[in-house]
């Protein structure tokens, strides 16, 4: 763990606000495009048909004037619509030009860029070139990469050099480590985190307390850190530390002081912001009550602006878990009614409900009525729909369900569960379907999911018709489930 912190005095860094950059080198490969054009060229939705430097090259050979604001604006644009590399791009052709002055934000920005588009050993060379003044202004993105990836040790090397360079001033840094150490169940190392804060005198804010009454293992221990926040004038008690209180005592089973914290917390939401509504949302339907749940989505309605496709999934998973099923239906029907653009993930709940009900023809009706609203199913999609057609022994509409989700696993980490991948094979085996067995196996082998199991069906399938069966060997033989001199009997 990292050890004691000095203090040292945080200073702010200016910004400018506008630059005019000229340069006498030509650019040949964007002579076509007009000045006006080669910054609406980076903000292509198919990506900009030159490279960003050359565009932005093409625009000051123009003599005319780009400005830090504009260029910070396109760059926002392509974070946005994450299109990390190209934003990127442009923040390295900023930090060459010698008339800008590359300040704090932008080395934030550049390091947070270089971790999504080519990962934390990027960065990690990028911030060691850095200047002290701006290792001090920009280390956070590096340690929140770190937290991210649960990457304990090099998060704490790097405390220690923040630490020896006097950089630990703040609370977002000692936060940062108290998510880590939840996120790895190292509680203990929580509250050694804030016995470091107080020593060095580091002020805790609202999210220092959150995190460390999430961590204490009694109810007790929650009360006296709820009890040391109330006593810190520095910070207010919202609805988010109610609401870590109230977690707490759920998890304990106190129903009793949960609900009365609860409704604590609901007299500090207000109508400027609709997260916290959803976070009380959960934690009624936690504690089973369904008047909190319909009482709070109702009372959202009154936040400015539309409530997002994650507040209904929000509000639907809780009616689901509650078990009224004519509630969420409203609620989808709602949606449904108000939707620009078609989102699965909000029909997905509702269609994981009826199928775990056993309920197959509402959940086909229901995914049906999807694909005439041009929602596109994805992964989880498939994933329920097989396992309720599996449970019900609908096992070629399973089947049918198992190849469509063969068809998105080259773009996501999804995989699907031995259990339904054997049901199948294992129906392939009791209706003698040799021809579909095989090639469901060797699906399955190219993409890396086949295993010892599944080749010992197949082999028994070929041993049974007396069909040779060298093809499964060898690949089996590439998935290293055997090596090249054993036998055949041995399996």
């Amino acid at each position: 763990m990292f050890t004691r912190f000095r203090l040292v005095t945080n200073k702010t860094f200016s910004t400018t606000t506008v630059l005019r950059l000229v340069s006498s080198r030509a650019s040949t490969d964007t002579s076509s495009l007009s000045h006006h054009n080669s910054l609406k060229e980076i903000l292509r939705k198919n990506g900009p048909r030159f490279s960003v430097p050359s565009l932005l090259q093409q625009r000051l050979d123009s003599g005319h004037p780009v400005t830090l604001p504009e260029l910070r604006s396109i760059t926002n644009r392509l974070i946005k619509s994450n299109r990390h590399d190209i934003a990127l791009q442009m923040m390295e052709w900023m930090e060459t030009q010698k008339d800008v002055h590359f300040s704090a934000y932008d080395t934030c920005l550049r390091l947070e860029l270089i971790i999504k588009s080519h990962g934390l050993k990027q960065a990690e060379e990028y911030f060691e070139k850095l200047s002290l003044k701006a290792s001090k202004a920009s280390y956070l993105p590096l340690l929140r990469g770190y937290v991210r990836d649960k990457l304990v040790l090099e998060a704490e090397s790097l405390m220690e050099k923040l630490n020896g360079l006097g950089f630990l001033v703040t609370p977002h840094p000692f936060n940062e480590m108290m998510k880590l150490y939840e996120a790895t169940h190292q509680y203990e190392k929580v509250v050694l985190v804030v016995s470091l804060m107080k020593r060095n005198k580091i002020p805790r804010n609202v999210l220092s307390y959150n995190l460390w009454m999430n961590a204490c293992c009694e109810v007790s221990g929650v009360e006296c850190v709820y009890k040391e926040m109330v006593d810190d004038k520095s910070v207010e008690v919202g609805w988010s530390s109610l609401c870590a209180l109230a977690n707490v005592y759920v998890k304990a089973g106190f129903v009793e002081k949960a609900s009365l914290v609860l409704e604590s917390a609901e007299k500090k939401l207000n109508r400027s912001n609709r997260l916290g509504y959803f976070f009380l949302i959960t934690l009624y339907a936690s504690l089973g009550n369904k008047e909190g749940v319909v009482k709070l989505w109702e009372r959202s309605k009154s936040v400015s602006g539309r409530a997002t496709c994650a507040n209904y999934i929000c509000v639907l998973t809780s009616l689901v878990k509650l078990g009224d099923l004519a509630e969420a239906e409203s609620v989808f029907s709602e949606w449904e009614g108000t939707c620009f653009n078609y989102d699965v993930r909000v029909s997905n709940v509702l269609l994981g409900a009826y199928m775990r009900g056993g309920d197959i023809r509402r959940a086909e009706g229901l995914h049906h009525r999807v694909l005439e609203r041009g929602g596109v199913p994805n992964y989880k999609t498939w994933e329920i729909l097989m396992e309720g057609f599996v449970k019900c022994q609908s096992m070629e509409k399973a089947i049918d369900a198992m190849h469509r989700a063969f068809e998105l696993m080259k773009d996501c980490h999804w995989r699907p569960s031995q259990k339904i991948v054997m049901a199948i094979a294992e129906y392939f085996e009791k209706e003698a379907k040799m021809d579909e067995a095989n090639r469901y196996v060797r699906d399955l082998h190219r993409l890396g999911l086949a295993s010892l199991p599944l080749y010992r069906l197949l082999l028994r399938m070929h041993e049974h018709v007396q069909r040779p069966a060298s093809d499964i060997y060898e690949m089996m033989k590439l998935d290293n489930i055997i090596r090249e001199n054993w036998k055949y009997r041995t399996l």
